[in-house]
């Protein structure tokens, strides 16, 4: 299902990459039941970074990451393994900061070993105490010296267990400042000061950990109070591939639908003769494509450089995310009991898809976001 990419919103050079990781996909990805995760995602980003996709995830210059390329990117190799575009992710949201804001130095340092898979990155913003209310974080960033060290603690934060770059998010003012007293930093995964106080197990296995700072070195990325802007920049920038994510597991889900409909014998037929298994494919497909299109117009806009974006990634986000659990339930419904059997590639899209509706913003927020906007639209 590409024919979305002959759309005008692409070009050649889109549908040569996914033609080129489709293939690689094919050659190098098995399914996603792993002993052990943390090794698992080392290979895979080294893996990714080897064959040069990780390129797609870091600035080249000044210039941003083409949202077109990563929505691609991410589309396909979710439909081929939610482990691997964990791993793909992770890397453009743990350097995003980096790429979007890091001085010279900075960027000469860590950006050639994230797009090489040399070094696995992290985005810690979420604490305990704040999920999405990020204004409110209250892990401390103190100076020391010419430097400045972070106390506290953060959660739920993807790459947590094996990150050897984190980009940090602590407040330097008083926590009356709100956004405007948080800063970013960057922190080697090394420093003997950062602990995994816990690992955090959830239903589609990831390296996942609540962390621990005591006093850890950290180098300040970009200016004093300017964290809140670059925190909601750098997830602006990659919400669209969370939708294009969602999209890659719908299009599994669909997928293996189809096959199963037109495998599995019932009566003197198959299920897909029957008319209730048509209503639920043609559904299925409906939101499939409009995920397409919305992501489509989003990154699309984002690509060449409109003024606002936000609405339009949130508009992609929240339907895409949404719409695929729905899809992906109504192909978990379509197999019946082995629609929820461990092992089946439907009952595991049933459980990676549920955290996209979560992360990077929840649902609820991309609802406000949009609502805001449409309203500050029509009272100007």
């Amino acid at each position: 299902m590409t024919d979305w990419l002959d759309w005008p919103f692409f070009e050649p050079r889109h549908r040569e990459l996914q033609a080129h990781l489709a293939k690689w996909c094919s050659a190098n990805l098995g399914d996603d039941h792993h002993d052990d995760v943390d090794n698992a995602c080392r290979t895979l980003v080294a893996q990714l970074g080897q064959a040069g996709f990780l390129g797609l995830c870091v600035a080249e210059g000044d210039t941003a990451p083409d949202v077109r390329s990563l929505a691609i990117a991410r589309s396909t190799l979710a439909r081929a393994s939610g482990l691997a575009d964990f791993a793909f992710a992770m890397q453009g949201l743990g350097s995003g900061a980096i790429s979007l804001f890091g001085s010279a130095e900075q960027k000469a340092e860590w950006l050639p070993k994230v797009s090489s898979g040399r070094a696995v990155a992290a985005y810690a913003l979420t604490e305990p105490e704040t999920g999405s209310d990020a204004a409110n974080i209250a892990m401390r960033a103190e100076r020391d010296g010419d430097g400045w060290v972070l106390t506290g603690e953060k959660s739920y934060i993807s790459n947590g267990t094996i990150a050897d770059v984190l980009t940090v998010f602590a407040r330097t003012g008083s926590t009356e400042d709100g956004a405007r007293g948080i800063s970013a930093f960057i922190v080697r995964g090394d420093d003997p000061g950062l602990s995994v106080a816990e690992r955090i197990e959830v239903i589609a296995p990831h390296p996942l950990a609540r962390l621990k700072f005591d006093r850890v070195r950290a180098d300040p990325l970009g200016s004093e109070g300017d964290g809140f802007r670059i925190a909601m920049q750098t997830l602006n920038l990659f919400r669209v591939t969370v939708g294009a994510a969602a999209l890659g597991f719908a299009r599994r889900a669909l997928d293996e639908a189809l096959d199963f409909a037109t495998s599995r014998r019932l009566g003197s037929g198959v299920l897909a003769d029957n008319p209730m298994t048509w209503d639920r494919l043609a559904g299925m497909k409906m939101a499939v494509d409009t995920s397409e299109l919305l992501i489509a117009r989003a990154a699309w806009q984002q690509d060449m450089g409109e003024a606002d974006n936000r609405r339009a990634a949130a508009m992609a986000k929240l339907h895409a995310t949404d719409e695929a659990q729905k899809v992906i339930d109504a192909a978990v419904q379509m197999h019946g009991g082995l629609g929820v059997t461990k092992g089946a590639k439907v009952e595991e899209l049933y459980r990676e898809i549920r955290a996209l509706r979560i992360y990077e913003g929840a649902s609820e927020v991309q609802r406000m976001i949009i609502a805001r906007d449409l309203l500050k639209e029509h009272r100007s």
